[in-house]
């Protein structure tokens, strides 16, 4: 029995790098029936059967892991921010944090395609990206000079387990061709009328730089984070949680409450108001969704 991680997933096979060889393994039929999907990133105990093939027979514990992308044990993620082709969507943005911060994992915003705007968009977008940077407090990387994003980028990858996600067409291949040309991925360009990619990323892959690991994914055109409960959702906008203590009630919902210092911080500018307008948005959302309930087995009355 070997041990190993995960690095690429496509088809229901498990490409398993063990001490720098690759195996490629199927799933055993036990995990279908308990519904465990091993993911990239999972670190695996399996059996070789031929040669460089075999099974997996157990996934250790996770750290953390994502739906969208598909993805287990990463602690960062490079989130790729269209400002144009498609165009920009601070709902989609806000709901991909949300989704991060539920698992604990470092988001990096990368605002991608400046260079496709005017001056006056730039500034535009450029007060964005300093808005999430300072009163969200998320680190972000919009420079118009690209060479010095790209370093940056290198730099936070170095020697860390990463992932890169975004919109289908916001030009995350794009991103890591730029990032080590020798990788050469496939691009595509976006509809012009639908403002949408083409998917030309359709595997969850390893892909090595600077000595570190991202996964590459593929895009989407929309974004719902799993699994959240609704009393829980003001903990992921990590600005409502810095001054929660301050609000009147402590189980303060942000909503309807009177001394809410969130609702303060919105009329005050020190929250971003289109923040706190998606955070209801989701909690509106989260609050109409249906309870489904699971009949038990072996009822007569089925």
């Amino acid at each position: 029995m070997k041990t190993g991680k995960i690095y690429q997933s496509l088809s229901g096979f498990y490409d398993v790098n063990s001490d720098g060889q690759i195996y490629r393994t199927r799933a055993r039929g036990n995990f279908r029936k308990r519904l465990i999907k091993p993911l990239v990133g999972d670190e695996v105990e399996f059996d070789v059967t031929n040669g460089t093939e075999g099974y997996i027979l157990k996934i250790m514990p996770r750290k953390n892991s994502l739906v969208r992308p598909p993805i287990a044990n990463t602690g960062q993620a490079i989130v790729v921010v269209s400002v144009i082709e498609p165009d920009f969507s601070e709902i989609l943005l806000d709901k991909e944090l949300v989704a991060l911060e539920k698992e604990h994992i470092t988001p990096i915003i990368y605002f991608s395609k400046l260079d496709l705007v005017s001056e006056k968009q730039v500034d535009y977008f450029s007060q964005i990206a300093r808005d999430y940077e300072n009163k969200v407090g998320y680190q972000v990387i919009y420079s118009p000079d690209q060479a010095k994003n790209f370093q940056v980028l290198r730099d936070l990858l170095k020697n860390k387990q990463s992932v890169i996600m975004g919109q289908t067409g916001a030009g995350k291949s794009t991103l890591l061709n730029h990032l080590d040309p020798s990788l050469n991925l496939e691009t595509g360009e976006v509809s012009k009328s639908l403002s949408r990619g083409k998917h030309t990323t359709r595997k969850v892959s390893f892909l090595t730089i600077n000595n570190g690991i991202i996964a590459d994914t593929p895009g989407f055109s929309s974004f719902e984070a799993a699994d959240i409960k609704l009393a829980e959702l003001k903990n992921y906008f990590p600005e409502f949680v810095r001054v929660a203590n301050e609000c009147k009630f402590r189980e303060c919902s942000h909503i309807n409450e009177p001394g809410c210092a969130v609702k303060k911080g919105v009329e005050n500018g020190t929250i971003l108001t289109s923040r706190y307008d998606d955070y209801l948005k989701q909690y509106a959302l989260i609050k109409s969704q249906k309870i489904v309930y699971k009949r038990k087995r072996g009822n007569k009355n089925d």
